[in-house]
């Protein structure tokens, strides 16, 4: 298994912490955003992520929040 990149592993963890209650807020899914295109690249491993969490949000594991 590859050596996860620096961005990534940076990434993961704005991940957790939003996740950490079960929902996004509006707030938490353009942070997750900004810290995946911070240094102008989402990178595969950071793309891997992001449609984790997709597939989290799409199955109910991790709900999207109004606020």
């Amino acid at each position: 298994m590859p050596v996860p990149s620096q961005p990534a592993e940076e990434l993961l963890k704005v991940i957790k912490d939003a996740i950490a209650d079960g929902k996004i807020t509006p707030e938490e899914r353009d942070r997750i955003m900004m810290q995946a295109d911070e240094d102008g690249v989402v990178d595969p491993q950071e793309k891997a992520l992001l449609g984790q969490l997709q597939d989290m949000i799409v199955s109910g594991a991790v709900r999207l929040s109004a606020k």
